[in-house]
């Protein structure tokens, strides 16, 4: 397989490097470096958006997640992309019509300007960091541990990690946001190919569709229901991640960053729906290939399960191509994630981040170094501390969409619950306050109190 990854690999990082060169020849002004121009068309919009979302954890941590917890992983994620789509449609057009008022420079930013409030930034921004710079840590984790498994005596997976930071700094910082786009178009085509690959071939492998349920049966009946052998996928589970979820585009920089420069609201708008299909095609392969595994690699690590499924049950040109994708997918998602909190602080720095890029370059090399120290420490489990991810940012839903669709400031109280629903949530998954408030879990409970603070707010001040 060597000489295949060596061929692909080169491959992808000589037309990385070139479209990083080719991006940095149209950067006229700083905004262009920051927001690509604000005019991203239909295909490279929808790709972008789609190879930001659907990251490691899709190829690495789903498959895997649907090997121990079952089918009930579909209804997880696929159930709620797709009502993803219908809230991308609804806030990017209010989010649009605001930033066409008082321009953008990051949601934080906006955030101060409707609030005319510093504090509404600050703990937008607070809740960002403490838990994008975790989530590119996984990233950063997942495809260092996977190569360690692949290539036991090339690199330890803090090399691995390093690597993957280095180039991902060099052409995100040299090229700007538009050619980390051209990146996500090269990685969300090459994750859709590789999925789909990967999961016919599992499938081939043990009989066809009604052989791999009739096996999966004989394994484990609980993998063909919820809340599956472990009891995760219970309702309130599905509930609170179809929320969290939901809120993605909203309190995600670097997804409504995508939404403000697309060329045009129609285009947007069929974005989302392009998104929608990426998600339906891209997940359900991950559930056949975490049922394959479930079958054949019960007990198996993690590491393990991946480096079968993934490199020695795949004919050697599909394999290397896994590797450099998830390579590829690392590096979209965090370069994405990295520049989007580098944009974030820019607008709290205001005409201090609008005349030089100096202290943004800094501080996204500084996310760059917390996220790869994180990640020689976080957990294996990809899939729960990305949806952790999820869940943390969302606590700043209602504020966000308070600040979008009301026409004057807010007042302080929606600031200040949405930073005691912050601390309440940080506490909770760090084990100082429960993770049930009796039979009700945490995270679902904060996202219902601050939900009606939120519209309580809004009537009030209407």
């Amino acid at each position: 397989m060597l000489h295949w990854l060596i061929i692909v690999g080169t491959i992808y990082v000589a037309i990385l490097f070139f479209l990083s060169w080719r991006s940095r020849k149209k950067i006229k002004s700083n905004e262009d470096f920051m927001m690509a121009g604000s005019n991203i068309g239909l295909v490279l919009g929808f790709m972008t958006f789609a190879a930001t979302l659907f990251s490691t954890f899709t190829l690495m941590g789903m498959p895997d997640f649907s090997r121990t917890h079952g089918v009930g992983a579909w209804i997880f994620l696929a159930f709620s992309d797709a009502g993803m789509v219908f809230l991308i449609v609804w806030f990017g057009y209010h989010l649009r019509k605001q930033v066409a008022k008082s321009g953008f420079k990051g949601m934080s930013g906006l955030l101060q300007n409707r609030y005319q409030n510093k504090w509404a930034g600050y703990i937008y921004f607070l809740a960002v960091f403490i838990f994008l710079v975790p989530y590119v840590a996984i990233q950063i984790r997942g495809v260092a541990i996977f190569l360690e498994q692949a290539f036991p005596s090339a690199l330890p997976a803090w090399a691995w990690s390093l690597m993957i930071v280095v180039i991902m700094l060099l052409y995100s910082e040299f090229g700007g946001l538009k050619a980390i786009i051209y990146a996500d178009f090269m990685q969300g085509t090459m994750l859709l190919i590789v999925v789909w690959v990967i999961a016919l071939t599992c499938l081939n492998h043990i009989g066809g569709w009604t052989e791999m349920f009739s096996q999966v049966e004989n394994t484990d009946p609980k993998l063909l229901s919820t809340p599956g052998p472990n009891s995760l996928l219970s309702a309130q589970f599905l509930i609170a991640s179809f929320l969290a979820i939901l809120m993605i585009p909203v309190t995600q920089p670097q997804l409504s960053t995508r939404l403000v420069i697309m060329k045009s609201t129609k285009k947007m708008h069929r974005m989302a729906v392009a998104v929608g299909t990426f998600a339906m095609l891209v997940i359900f392969p991950t559930v056949i290939i975490g049922l394959y595994g479930a079958i054949k690699y019960a007990d198996a690590s993690t590491a393990d399960f991946l480096g079968n499924v993934l490199i020695r049950d795949q004919v050697e040109f599909i394999a290397a191509a896994a590797i450099i994708g998830l390579f590829a997918a690392a590096m979209s998602t965090s370069d994405s994630q990295l520049f989007a909190l580098g944009n974030e602080l820019r607008g709290l720095l205001g005409h201090k981040g609008s005349d030089s890029l100096t202290p943004i370059r800094i501080a996204i090399i500084s996310f760059a170094l917390a996220a790869l120290v994180f990640s020689l420490v976080s957990s294996d489990q990809l899939v729960l501390l990305a949806r952790t991810s999820f869940a943390g940012t969302a606590m700043m839903g209602p504020l966000v969409i308070l600040a979008i669709l009301s026409k004057k400031p807010q007042g302080w109280f929606m600031i200040l619950m949405s930073g005691l629903g912050l601390a309440a949530f940080v506490l909770s998954e760090a084990g100082v306050l429960p993770k049930f408030l009796g039979t009700v879990r945490m995270d679902l409970f904060l996202m219902i109190v601050l939900a009606v603070c939120g519209m309580g707010n809004y009537l009030l001040k209407k």
